[in-house]
């Protein structure tokens, strides 16, 4: 797997050298909410074989080769493509023409919106799932009009543009999961794959936090190894092949996650969060969050409000 990991930041600064046509990042600031979207007619060039730290959802119609992981798929009809961040990907065009669309978001646009909760439950952006849905004439033309909707969307000067884009965006993942029929079984994969699966699917189980009166049971490597019955060194080194990160890491940058959801939509006090999320003194989780954030939790939440 690819050490380097390319940020929007420096996904822009790609653009910038290689082709000027496609779009800039007007509103980008690192560490809030960010959203963009452009048209692939632009995609003339190959671009590098990374992880990323963004999400991104496209449209392809045109010809080109994908490679993903140590896998490699020619793509000669239209597709949907949800590449998982943790997944190093490049795409080589194999035509001149090259139409659709994509978008690329972060996880501070992920984490705004409750409603985007129900897809980290799903298979899309999973480093076990095919990250790619084939679509026929009529399947593609529906996914044209969501994408021309947020491109027009974006371009617009409406005050409530991110709800609609929002609301595009969930029609497409509602789309390729209703279209999804080949998705990977869990008996289909390998053990360790296997493993992370379950380990997410358990994770992703415990969120979103409703109520001070039910905090986070699971909180450690070690909970989540003894619900699955396996030593905790075997999971740790099962995930950590699979997604480049360690147990502990993905469950503090989920405990996180959620602590900006709840110190954004919820009134709750700062220890009553900070309780929730499985820390029993307000100081832990005050230390907790500024090493994330940089910031203490008033301060986020008097920023966001």
């Amino acid at each position: 797997m690819s050490e380097k990991l390319e940020t929007i930041e420096d996904y822009y600064q790609n653009v910038k050298l290689t082709n000027s046509d496609l779009f800039t990042p007007n509103d980008f600031e690192e560490g809030y909410s960010h959203f963009n979207i452009s048209m692939r007619k632009y995609c003339n060039f190959r671009t590098p074989y990374n992880r990323r730290d963004y999400y991104k959802v496209s449209l392809i119609i045109g010809k080109g080769m994908f490679q993903y992981g140590t896998h490699q798929l020619y793509i000669d009809r239209p597709a949907l493509y949800f590449p998982t961040p943790n997944v190093p990907y490049s795409w080589k065009c194999e035509s001149s023409e090259q139409e659709g669309y994509f978008c690329l978001f972060n996880q501070e646009f992920l984490n705004e919106d409750h409603n985007f909760e129900l897809f980290k439950r799903t298979s899309l952006f999973k480093e076990w799932s095919k990250p790619f849905v084939f679509l026929d004439d009529e399947q593609t033309a529906t996914a044209l009009v969501y994408f021309e909707q947020m491109y027009k969307m974006n371009q617009s000067n409406y005050p409530h543009k991110t709800n609609s884009i929002k609301s595009h965006l969930a029609a497409i993942l509602h789309m390729a999961l209703e279209l999804r029929v080949d998705d990977v079984e869990i008996n289909e994969n390998p053990a360790n794959v296997r493993l992370y699966r379950l380990f997410d699917e358990l994770l992703n189980k415990q969120f979103p936090l409703d109520s001070p009166a039910y905090p986070l049971q699971l909180k450690q490597a070690s909970d989540y190894a003894t619900q699955l019955n396996v030593h905790v060194n075997h999971l740790n080194s099962s995930i950590k092949s699979v997604t480049n990160k360690t147990t502990t890491q993905l469950i503090k940058d989920k405990i996180y996650n959620e602590a900006k959801n709840l110190l954004i939509f919820t009134d709750w006090d700062i220890a009553e969060v900070g309780y929730t999320l499985g820390f029993e003194q307000p100081s832990h989780f005050n230390n907790f969050f500024k090493k994330y954030g940089n910031v203490s939790p008033l301060k986020f939440r008097q920023l966001k409000l």
